[in-house]
């Protein structure tokens, strides 16, 4: 086997088995009359909102859809918004199972079916990702704003002070060795990582340059919005989450989002993570547990619903034009 598949195996396979190492981790720590607690959880739950959860989760695909066509405007190529909805829905299904690789499908897709080339709408996407993760620092800065000492807390009691001080010394020491590094050496991987953030700094400034700005960002707070509001209204489908103020709601939002980042869209890692930060507002263990699971999978399974379908569909509406 050459180390090209090897290495794709690896990254599909060490994400999963992540995934079920935290969720034996966290299930071994319950008791049997929880774990039937927990089950309780599920059958009781109103889901209703779970519903509700998923509309504005939907909501957030239209929109980031609909966005994505001012930045390919820009560039010369107006797809439709059908497609574009049915690569991002394909994007995030193929991020379950490889991280990263929907980006990848999302800028084939529109290639093939819209002719649009695989760098230019690569480009975009990455334009996107950084829009994201700015919004995404800014909802930790929010959070940290409203929930400052109960974070706080929670850092301190998961990691001790002194791991705290060694990891941001080990931190600040490797960012100035990097700052270094990225500025002074003259390697060919070096210059290509230069050249590859210069990229990603005019992608995210020509933000600034579209004629219909003011709507994508618009479009940018619409999807960041309904993100919250998924959470937020999957909350009610349990009594015991159901009353946590703005500031709880976007910690909660928070710890979820860096676990679905960091792993294979938050296989295991979403209702531990959620769980042990509800645990400090007094939330049942197991009711903070049952609830990340709740919405882990309905989130979960309607992005594998409208990813099958576009799969299916998309090849159909294009069987004339391909």
């Amino acid at each position: 086997m050459t180390k090209p598949k090897i290495g794709k195996i690896a990254n599909v396979v060490l994400p999963l088995l992540l995934g079920v190492f935290l969720v034996f981790y966290a299930y071994n720590k319950f008791s049997p009359e929880q774990i039937e607690e927990m089950v309780g959880y599920f059958k009781n739950a109103n889901y209703n909102y779970i519903i509700l959860s998923s509309i504005f989760s939907i909501i957030s695909l239209a929109s980031r859809a609909y966005r994505w066509n001012f930045a390919l405007q820009y560039l010369g190529y107006s797809p439709k918004f059908t497609t574009n909805f049915m690569a991002i829905s394909i994007g995030y299904l193929l991020n379950l199972t490889l991280p990263r690789s929907g980006e990848f499908s999302r800028a084939l897709i529109l290639q093939k079916y819209e002719k649009v080339p695989f760098d230019k709408g690569f480009g975009t996407i990455i334009s996107e990702r950084v829009i994201d993760l700015i919004c995404l620092l800014l909802c930790v800065l929010l959070a940290l704003l409203f929930q400052y000492d109960v974070l706080k807390q929670f850092l301190l009691e998961k990691i001790p002070v002194e791991k705290l001080i060694l990891l941001g010394g080990i931190a600040t020491l490797g960012l100035v060795v990097l700052l270094v590094v990225f500025k002074y050496a003259q390697w060919k991987f070096v210059l290509l990582i230069k050249s590859k953030v210069a990229g990603l700094v005019e992608g995210v400034t020509s933000i600034y340059k579209l004629p219909k700005r003011g709507a994508f960002l618009f479009h940018t707070l619409v999807i960041w919005s309904t993100y919250i509001l998924t959470f937020y209204f999957g909350m009610f489908a349990l009594e015991e989450t159901s009353g946590m103020s703005l500031g709880m709601i976007l910690s909660s939002f928070v710890a979820g989002s860096f676990a679905v980042t960091f792993t294979n869209g938050g296989f295991g890692a979403f209702p531990l993570i959620v769980s042990e930060l509800l645990v400090f507002y007094q939330i049942p263990h197991t009711a903070g547990t049952a609830f990340g699971w709740i919405l882990w999978t309905s989130q979960t399974a309607l992005i594998v619903l409208l990813g099958a379908l576009s799969f299916l569909f998309l090849p159909l509406i294009y069987k004339k034009k391909v």
